[in-house]
């Protein structure tokens, strides 16, 4: 009996190893499982409905390119978008952005045209502010050697629109005039930087009085955002312009046409100033659509006038104008080899982050773009913020007015 009870004994200890064995290899293979660090937007609302979590590693599928992303760029657009104020958003929870550049990590069936280590920049139909994308191989493009990572995320959104406004529906030639609203943003310096490539072209910037010193350079004439512009260009310039690029929209519409030289074009490409809190306001929305002038056709005809709006994600995303989007970047990347152009970066900023680079941009802070570099390192403060979480697991909501009481780090430029 008392060997048959160790023999047991032996035979209940192997039992139980085995299992062990089982469960920890249970355990490693989900431990496997592959993730990555992302920016989700939980809800559309103010800065609070962002945080830094994990999520399922994409996979390429027929026609696409996994890229490892080095630099993600940050857009006004993106603070719409998480306040839910644009046509038709995704619903939450998602990832935002629409740009980034890294490494080709692998391509997908069907894929021809990049291969595994190649550089790259690229447009994504969301999903862009991750460790790792997924995105057709038509938004994709190789970068030049001297092209750092930080500069490619700030080059493909900016200067494509800024070019397609100028030369595909404005038609810059030598000797016309330029109005640009936001002329230290990324799209006004992608503007400036484009007009200098054509002779004898007369850029005049509108700016925050702060911005001055840094961009004054880049444009002929400067003026203060606060002040009656209009009468500014007119002592230059008696006729006008011919061709105002309007991001702001409300009053500054009229204030635009009334500008426009005969057969003269105004192009408006965004709506900041729908965005004055850290919500979205319907207050903000009525008075912008109150105060923008109503066109009248008979007198654009009568005026010889024209106006115009541009979006580029559209056209990439809903219109499939991904040839005539080539075709510009294939002339961009030349100037770029040329150094007759280069894109002006602000600061850069850690995924986590990201709420502290939108405020930046929310209070028109920077000169140039902002950049989510995902291999930098956050600073303890801002990466506890990010990626907070409750004992339950749950990600903790903030007052909405947590965000203007912390100390705001210093960025790097």
């Amino acid at each position: 009996m008392a060997k048959e009870g160790a023999d047991m004994t032996e035979e209940t200890e192997y039992m139980i190893d085995k299992n062990v064995g089982k469960e920890t290899e249970n355990v490693e293979s989900f431990g496997d499982t592959k993730e990555i660090r992302a920016v989700i937007l939980s809800g559309f609302g103010g800065l609070n409905k962002l945080r830094v979590t994990k999520k399922a590693m994409p996979e390429p599928q027929d026609g696409e390119v996994k890229i490892r992303v080095k630099a993600c760029g940050l857009n006004f657009l993106d603070l719409m978008v998480r306040q839910g104020s644009i046509d038709n958003p995704p619903k939450p929870p998602l990832v935002p952005g629409f740009e980034c550049s890294g490494i080709v990590e692998s391509v997908g069936q069907n894929t021809k045209g990049f291969e595994i280590g190649d550089r790259v920049m690229a447009f994504v139909n969301y999903n862009a502010w991750a460790e790792v994308v997924c995105t057709p191989v038509e938004f994709v493009y190789k970068l030049p050697d001297e092209m750092t990572f930080a500069e490619a995320a700030a080059f493909s959104l900016n200067f494509v629109a800024a070019y397609m406004m100028l030369f595909e529906v404005a038609n810059l030639r030598e000797g016309m005039s330029v109005l640009v609203h936001s002329a230290g943003g990324g799209v006004g310096q992608a503007v400036a930087q484009l007009c200098s490539t054509v002779p004898k072209v007369t850029v005049f910037g509108i700016a925050s009085c702060f911005k001055h010193a840094a961009i004054r350079d880049s444009v002929t004439h400067l003026f203060d955002r606060n002040v009656d512009y209009i009468q500014e260009v007119k002592k230059i310039s008696p006729d006008g312009v011919d061709i105002v690029l309007d991001c702001l929209c409300g009053e500054n519409t009229g204030k635009g046409l009334s500008l426009l030289k005969p057969l003269g074009t105004y192009i408006l490409y965004g709506a900041s100033n729908m965005v004055t809190g850290e919500t979205k306001s319907l207050f903000s929305f009525a008075k912008s659509w109150w105060q923008v002038e109503k066109v009248n056709p008979i007198k654009l005809y009568e005026e010889n006038k024209v106006i115009a709006g541009f979006s580029l994600l559209n056209l990439l995303f809903k219109q499939g104008r991904c040839s005539l989007v080539k075709t510009a970047m294939d002339k961009l990347l030349s100037l770029y080899e040329q150094k007759k152009i280069k894109p002006v970066v602000d600061s850069l900023w850690a995924l986590e982050e990201v709420k502290e680079a939108m405020q930046r941009i929310h209070d028109r802070g920077n000169v140039g773009k902002l950049i989510l570099d995902v291999e930098k390192t956050p600073t303890p403060l801002m990466a506890s913020d990010s990626t907070e979480t409750s004992e339950a697991g749950e990600e903790e909501e903030e007052p909405e007015g947590d965000n203007d009481s912390k100390e705001r780090m210093p960025f790097i430029h």
